[in-house]
Formats: structure tokens, sequence, C-alpha cells
């Protein structure tokens, strides 16, 4: 590929990153995120636009505000369009005001904001959220009190549910797909050559060596690993040394844009934005793949839970999941919510219709899910961390 070429592709991947919400997707998706949960965005640290009640020291609301931390794109506060202002709607329907919204851009953000102060309501991965609820830094939530929960596909809302309690309200969700660049790999689309190969972005994450543990192809249950399966995908990880690990989904997008990259872990969206920035890539074939979901939970010790729950019954209401998913690139809890800005969301997450997409996809719990497993005690999630943090740093 020419200099010229590089830059162009780089430059358009660039820019639909950086001018997200300005359209629908069609298939241009609206707005990227550097998660994930994960890929979401540059962070942002503070509510933007109109001035909001000083925040209280504490996450008490019982003066009718809400303090709320969540990821870029989920919950938009300034301007005057409501393509980019669904929370300033919210504090003028329901009476209640936001004192604090904190955005960040990784689940170790959140998890640092939320060592440093308690928040309202949050929202939460799986890893992340599995910790809140083993600390007791979140509360079981009614969802009778919550309308519009059960028109949540009930596979998400059983993610949330421990002991028979609810703790979060699905709010977007996503899986990851292995892309590839169709001129460079010819002949070898299988997931075992993705980890077999020094072109590669992997997502850098610890839930990644459950995508590690398909390729391997000894574990039913990639988020359920013996200490033999944990070793076993490891191993598979460390055979190359020199693999990429993103945190930003921009340096995916530039690594195909450039040529410096045969394969990647990522989303539906971001492939369907290498196809509008001219880039040939496409999504390999797998039996099973790996998703997860983000829910809004609430914040543990509140007194007084209205306004609370009235956000709750405003990020489950199809308008602000259809604002979101069209924003943030991600799909829906809500069927309901898959028409107009978030159809094309929708369609690319198979959601709806007679797509068999979600069948296959293995939603992330945190280490280590249902275990003790029948062959063996299951490894925990710092043991997964610890093991990724070594391998990454190497």
């Amino acid at each position: 590929m020419n200099r010229r070429r590089a830059c162009a592709l780089a430059l358009a991947a660039s820019a639909l990153v950086a001018g997200m919400g300005a359209a629908t997707p069609g298939p241009a998706p609206a707005e990227a995120r550097s998660q994930t949960s994960a890929a979401r965005p540059t962070p942002t640290a503070t509510l933007r636009g109109t001035p909001t009640p000083t925040p209280t020291p504490s996450a008490t609301q019982s003066d009718g505000t809400l303090q709320i931390l969540t990821y870029r794109g989920y919950a938009e506060y300034g301007g005057t369009s409501p393509k980019v202002n669904w929370v300033g709607s919210f504090e003028k329907e329901t009476g209640c005001r936001i004192a604090r919204l904190d955005a960040v851009q990784t689940a170790k953000d959140m998890d640092d904001r939320l060592k440093e102060r308690p928040y309202d309501v949050v929202s939460a991965g799986p890893a992340l959220a599995g910790s809140l609820i083993q600390n007791k830094q979140v509360q079981a939530i009614d969802p009778a009190k919550v309308t519009g929960y059960e028109d949540i596909e009930k596979r998400l809302r059983d993610l949330s549910t421990v002991s028979g309690k609810v703790y979060g309200v699905p709010y977007l969700w996503a899986y990851h797909e292995f892309i590839y660049d169709s001129t460079m790999v010819k002949g070898g689309d299988d997931l075992k050559q993705v980890f077999g190969s020094d072109r590669v972005a992997l997502k850098d994450s610890p839930l990644s060596i459950a995508d590690a543990a398909l390729a391997e192809g000894s574990a039913d249950e990639p988020f359920e690993l013996t200490e033999a399966q944990l070793d076993r995908a490891m191993a598979l990880l460390e055979e190359h040394k020199e693999r990429t690990y993103w945190k930003n989904p921009i340096d995916l997008l530039k690594g195909f844009a450039t040529g410096s990259l045969d394969y990647a872990q990522a989303t539906p969206y971001y492939r369907l934005l290498l196809q509008q920035a001219g880039k040939q890539v496409k999504a390999l074939e797998t039996r099973k793949t790996t998703g997860w979901v983000d829910s809004w939970m609430l914040g543990a010790n509140l007194p007084d839970t209205t306004c609370a729950y009235r956000w709750l019954n405003w990020v489950s209401a199809p308008g602000a999941q259809r604002d979101a998913a069209a924003w943030a690139g991600m799909a829906p809890a809500s069927d309901k919510a898959c028409k107009g800005r978030a159809k094309p969301m929708c369609e690319a997450y198979g959601m709806g219709g007679k797509s068999k997409a979600l069948d296959r996809v293995v939603f992330a719990v945190r280490p280590p899910g249902g275990c003790p497993a029948e062959d063996g005690e299951c490894t925990n999630y710092d043991a997964w961390t610890r093991r990724w943090t070594e391998l990454v740093a190497k």
C-alpha cells in the first residue's frame, strides 16, 4: 500500500471515530467507544453544559440530585441538539437534578473512581459488576419499579441476577469478533491462525483470556477455566511476544489503515468503520464468541432511591437506549429500541428477526462464574488479572 493511501485510510478511520454522533450508521455508525467492555473513546470527567447543583460530599441523594458514573457516550449532557443531550431532558421530565456526571474510558478508570467516592448509579461491565456485588458496594434492585424491565432480553437480565436478586438493569451490550484484512490473509481465516500470528491486536483486558481459551479448544465455558485450562490458554497467548494489546480502538483502526495488522479482536461496529474507510476487512466465522453487557446498578446505602429509580426507568426506555446505542456503537438491551438511529446497530449485532447471532455469544461473567467445574476447582478473576498483567508486561 502506498504511503498516501495508508495516510488517507488512517485519517478516514480517525475521522469516523472522532466525528461521531453527527450521523447515524447506515452502515456508517454514529459514535465510537473504547472499552471494552471493551472500547471507549477518550474519557471526560465532568458534567458538561447547563450548570448543576454543587455535588454533595457523599452520595446521599436526599436533596433530589443524582451522582452518576458511566462511560463516555452512555449519558450525554450538553449542547442544544437532543441527539447529544438526553440527560437534560431527564432533568426536565423527572424533576431530579444531576449533581455529578463522571464519564470514564475503561473499567479500571471506573474502579478507581469508585474507590475515591460513592455514586448513586453506575453503569458497570461484568468484571466490575461482580466485584461491586461481592463487596456490597451496590444494592439489589426491585425490577417491579423499573418500567420496561420485562422488555429486556431475558438472557441479558439473568446475567445481573445473583441468588435470586436483581443487581443490574441491562443497558448496552456487544460481542467480539476477529476481523482480518482479506487482502493480506489468504486461505487461513480460522481462530487458531489468529493466535498464531504476531500481526494481531487483542483487547487489553484479562477477559481476553476467554477468547484464547475458545481458540485453544479444551474449555466449553471460556469464563470458567480450571488451572490447567488457564495454563493452556496462557501458553497460547505467550507463544507470540510481538502482538499488540490495544486500549484505544483508534490504534487498531490505524493498524489496519497502515497495513501493520492482519487481525484484530474488535466488535462489528469497528468492522463497519473500517469498511467505511475503504478497508477490505471481514469477520471470521466462529462457533462461539465472547460478549459483554453493561448494566446500571444502584449504589449501596442510599437513604432515598426515588431519583435513582427514575434514572433506571429513564435508561430502560427505548428512546434513551436508542440514543446510547447509536452514539456508542453497541446494541440496546431492549428490542423496542431497534428503530431509527439504533436500527443499524441492531442489524450489525443480529438483534431481532430470525438472526441466530445472539445464540453463539458467551457473555462474560466475573470468573469463576458458575464454578467449581466437575474436573477441578476453577480459577478466579484475581488469577486472570495477575496472569494477564504478566503477559502484557513482557
